[in-house]
C-alpha cells in the first residue's frame, strides 16, 4: 500500500504539473491500493483549488467513492503524530506530514511524495520508503 501526501495528490490531480507523469506511472506500477489520511483532505482541497483547478477535489472524492483511492481515518494515530511532530520539531514537521508518516508506518511503509526534504530525514529513523 502506498500513502499519498499532498504533493503526490497535486501531481496526480494536475496534468500540467511537471511531476504528473511520474506520479501516474508510480501509481500504475504499484499493484497495491493508494491511501490518503483523511486528516489531510482539507489541505489537499485547498492546494488543488489554488494550484490546479477547483473541480479537482471532486475527482478525488469520486476516486474515494469508487474505491480507487482509500481513505485512512487514522483513529489510533494522534499519539504517534504528536510524537513525530515533537521529535522533528527542528524540521517544523507539520500535522499533515506526520499523519502521512504515521499512516505509512501502520500500512506497509511506502509514501509517495515529491516533497522529499523532511520525509528523507524521517526515513533515516523510521521504517518508511519514499517513492517515486
Amino acid at each position: 500500500m502506498v500513502v499519498l501526501d499532498t504533493s503526490a495528490m497535486l501531481a496526480i490531480g494536475d496534468a500540467r504539473d511537471e511531476r504528473h507523469r511520474a506520479a501516474i506511472d508510480a501509481l500504475t506500477t504499484d499493484a497495491d491500493p493508494a491511501v490518503v489520511p483523511v486528516g489531510i483532505l482539507a489541505e489537499i482541497d485547498y492546494m488543488l483549488a489554488v494550484r490546479a483547478r477547483p473541480e479537482a477535489m471532486l475527482e478525488v472524492l469520486g476516486a474515494c467513492a469508487d474505491g480507487t483511492l482509500l481513505l485512512d481515518r487514522g483513529d489510533v494515530d494522534p499519539p504517534r503524530i504528536q510524537e513525530l511532530m515533537r521529535r522533528y520539531a527542528d524540521l517544523a514537521l507539520g500535522f499533515a506530514d506526520a499523519a502521512v508518516i504515521a499512516c505509512a508506518e501502520r500500512s506497509g511503509g511506502a509514501i509517495m511524495t515529491f516533497d522529499r526534504r523532511d520525509f528523507e530525514v524521517v526515513a533515516a529513523d523510521v521504517p518508511i520508503t519514499i517513492v517515486p
